[in-house]
């Protein structure tokens, strides 16, 4: 029998700090591929937008069954921003899909940024993500990413 994950663990010791920059992983719950639908991953995409205020975003990519988000917190705590991110893509989906559904995974990773680390390199890391995975050949085929240093 599979043990269960132990999600709560992943809070002891967390630590929010106002403009500090944070890399965090959020999981699709069963690691289903919910953003495998364009439709969907776009529900992401939104929900990221609507928070700034809370969240200025640096970067991100949307795979089929997580996101990687850079982010500066501008405001509030990292855990009360992340379930905004979770809550309002679940809801959108749920609408689009005309349904209630479980889309996260409770809990997500994070990563504070030292000072010091290069942002765009880390960003390039971040949205070279379905290159590595295999999922396009070419960055620009992928539809769900984006860069704050794009213009």
């Amino acid at each position: 029998m599979p043990r269960k994950a132990r999600t709560h663990r992943l809070r002891l010791g967390r630590f929010s700090e106002p403009g500090r920059v944070y890399l965090i992983t959020a999981v699709c719950a069963d690691r289903q591929a919910w953003f495998s639908q364009f439709d969907q991953g776009r529900c992401v995409v939104h929900a990221l937008r609507d928070l700034e205020g809370a969240a200025s975003t640096l970067c991100f990519v949307v795979m089929p069954d997580h996101v990687h988000w850079l982010m500066q917190l501008e405001g509030g705590d990292l855990s009360s921003t992340v379930q905004k991110l979770k809550s309002l893509t679940t809801r959108r989906i749920g609408r689009l899909r005309r349904c209630t559904c479980r889309v996260w995974q409770s809990g997500f990773h994070d990563r504070a940024l030292r000072r010091e680390e290069d942002l765009q390199a880390v960003a390039r890391y971040v949205v070279a993500n379905p290159l590595r995975a295999g999922q396009v050949g070419n960055l620009g085929d992928y539809p769900l990413w984006d860069a704050a240093w794009l213009e």
